[in-house]
């Protein structure tokens, strides 16, 4: 197994005029992501800043990227192209810190942003 960084961005079926969680399929996307999150598949994941697009960066841990390629094909807004696969990228991990751990509890705790 590897790490893999994937980032993806809003698709043609995005609607502007609309919050991420008021997008098509959110509730059938979120429970996709939460469902990979309890298989240990999504390590971590979440939206990354309010750019012009929407955007989010995945932490994935799968045998290769047309591995994960093929798994994210199953996402309700893959599918329906609400977002697209930007890139994948191997990422090797050189160095980590036990503090780690207790950052991803306080922000797990604290739930998502409103």
């Amino acid at each position: 197994m590897a790490y893999f960084a994937m980032t993806t961005e809003q698709g043609p079926a995005w609607i502007d005029s609309r919050s991420m969680r008021d997008q098509e399929k959110w509730t059938e996307h979120a429970g996709f992501i939460n469902s990979l999150v309890d298989e240990g598949v999504v390590i971590i994941a979440g939206p990354l800043d309010d750019g012009p697009k929407h955007r989010a960066l995945l932490i994935v841990n799968s045998v290769g990227e047309s591995a994960v390629r093929a798994r994210f094909a199953e996402d309700p807004w893959i599918r329906t192209g609400v977002l697209r696969i930007l890139q994948i990228d191997l990422w090797k991990v050189l160095a980590s810190d036990e503090r780690l751990d207790r950052v991803l509890a306080d922000i797990t705790k604290a739930g998502p942003p409103a």
